[in-house]
């Protein structure tokens, strides 16, 4: 871990919670907003954010997959999303949420007409705002852990 953590801390509620509440507390109520308000599809959502893992390299984050209602992706999904160009694992709607998270992460200003001439086929405006929100959210707060260190010892709050 790039900073000290006192031995008896938890690393994540430590740096997330203690040494900048201000703006960690509002940033963990951020990231669980993201999980619990989704209107997005689980294969969608599931697509958009191991596809920022696996940018951002997080081990937790590439670990970890979001349930609802007891459901969660199938074994061997992020295959899948590591091969979104090809797999036939996906319908238009998850391969596009995979895209656009790789774009959103490593291209954002080659995010052209043509593009979101597909991604408005497929989603509503508030749907791309909202996948939008979330791939920034998985960006910024993946990396950050990964950054830390702390990706190997992270859990998500209330998980």
């Amino acid at each position: 871990m790039i900073v000290d953590i006192p031995e008896d801390k938890d690393p994540i509620g430590y740096v997330w919670g203690e040494m900048v509440p201000g703006i960690g507390i509002a940033a963990s109520q951020f990231s669980l907003s993201v999980y619990e308000h989704s209107t997005l599809g689980l294969r969608e959502f599931e697509a958009a954010r191991l596809r920022i893992a696996q940018i951002n390299g997080c081990i937790f984050c590439q670990d970890w997959r979001t349930e609802r209602d007891g459901v969660k992706v199938e074994p061997g999904f992020d295959v899948a999303v590591e091969n979104w160009r090809s797999t036939d694992a996906f319908d238009d709607r998850t391969r596009l949420a995979a895209e656009y998270a790789e774009r959103y992460a490593l291209d954002h200003h080659g995010l052209d007409d043509e593009f979101w001439q597909r991604m408005k086929a497929h989603y509503t405006d508030a749907e791309i705002v909202e996948l939008s929100m979330s791939i920034g959210s998985w960006l910024a707060f993946g990396r950050l852990n990964h950054v830390l260190g702390l990706d190997s010892v992270c859990v998500l709050p209330g998980h």
